[in-house]
């Protein structure tokens, strides 16, 4: 379920300028969490990482978590 979440933030993000905007301005995994949280989307931190299919796209994120989430 957790990646369900994920992916629906993440099309949410590309469809809602606005959330696309705090998205980018997300230095921290934290902050990611808390946006997603505040936005309806439970999501669970370990399911952001690899090995699991990356649900963002290096334009949605910082290049912080570009790095950590994309390994970029």
């Amino acid at each position: 379920m957790a990646i369900k979440d994920i992916k629906a933030f993440s099309d949410k993000a590309r469809t809602d300028e606005a959330l696309g905007e705090q998205l980018r301005g997300c230095q921290k995994i934290k902050e990611l969490l808390t946006l997603a949280r505040e936005s309806g989307f439970p999501l669970d931190e370990v399911e952001l990482y690899p090995p699991n299919e990356p649900q963002f796209t290096p334009d949605q994120l910082s290049e912080r978590l570009v790095k950590a989430l994309l390994r970029a």
